[in-house]
């Protein structure tokens, strides 16, 4: 894979999660400080590691930083974002989801919250999540 200028293109491949309440609200954690981009707000998840799946990305993931479970069958794709990332390429894969198990706690970000997609745009996140806000207001 290559860029406009026919140099390879690294991509990182990330895999997040919109975790929906019965209120029609959307999760957010807010990245810790000593990371990149701290404090900014953020749907939860991660890398995906080489061997393995979106999927099974996201629902580690989603156990290491919420300490949640959620089925596989739970997962519902729902869009995604494509950004340069240094010299990387992130490509960012968005799933929706209503159902897990446990309550999710914020072990890895410094604070979690739970807001409606529309009030999102007043919140600090990161460039590649911003593009995903108006899609999933409609999909919600």
């Amino acid at each position: 894979m290559t860029n406009d200028d026919s140099v390879p293109v690294r991509l990182l491949p990330v895999v997040a999660a919109a975790l929906v309440d019965f209120e029609g609200r959307v999760l957010l954690q807010q990245r810790p400080e000593g990371k990149s981009l701290a404090g900014l707000w953020e749907f939860p998840g991660g890398k995906v590691e080489p061997g393995e799946t979106p999927e099974a990305a996201l629902i580690r993931e989603l156990e290491e930083e919420l300490g949640i479970a959620v089925p596989h069958a739970c997962l519902a794709p729902a869009t995604f974002a494509s950004a340069p990332l240094g010299d990387r390429h992130l490509l960012l894969l968005l799933y929706v989801t209503r159902k897990w198990s446990g309550v999710p706690r914020a072990l890895e970000a410094t604070a979690l919250r739970w807001v409606r997609p529309v009030e999102m745009h007043a919140l600090a996140m990161p460039p590649a999540d911003r593009p995903l806000i108006g899609l999933l207001d409609a999909l919600i």
